[in-house]
């Protein structure tokens, strides 16, 4: 009865992660980021690479997400519209509603 114990509980023991065992493959994650009252929020977000972040325009008035660098631009989003983005690489990304501004976030890629 012992060896039979041994038998059932040790292949769940050597299937624990440890050094030499495969690594589960992470998920991307989604973020939202709401434009409301002229702000975005979270007005900074730090996400993985491969994650993706969705900005929701919640005021009654037009409005951008637009890097600073070139790296990407919205086009105008009216009111309730959403825009999505997906990290690729790890890196630092200031963006401007073009339309405000005074409006402004920052995204970190890790």
């Amino acid at each position: 009865m012992r060896g039979l114990a041994l038998a059932i509980v040790l292949p769940g023991l050597l299937s624990c992660s440890g050094p030499g065992t495969a690594a589960v493959a992470r998920q991307p994650v989604a973020h939202t980021i709401t434009i409301e009252a002229v702000a975005f929020s979270p007005q900074e977000l730090t996400v993985k690479a491969g994650d993706s972040i969705v900005w929701v325009n919640k005021d009654p008035f037009p409005h951008t997400v637009t890097s600073r660098a070139s790296g990407f631009d919205s086009s105008i989003m009216l009111p309730d519209q959403s825009w999505k983005l997906t990290t690729s690489a790890p890196g630092e990304m200031s963006y401007v509603c073009t339309l405000h501004p005074n409006l402004n976030g920052k995204i970190r890629v890790q």
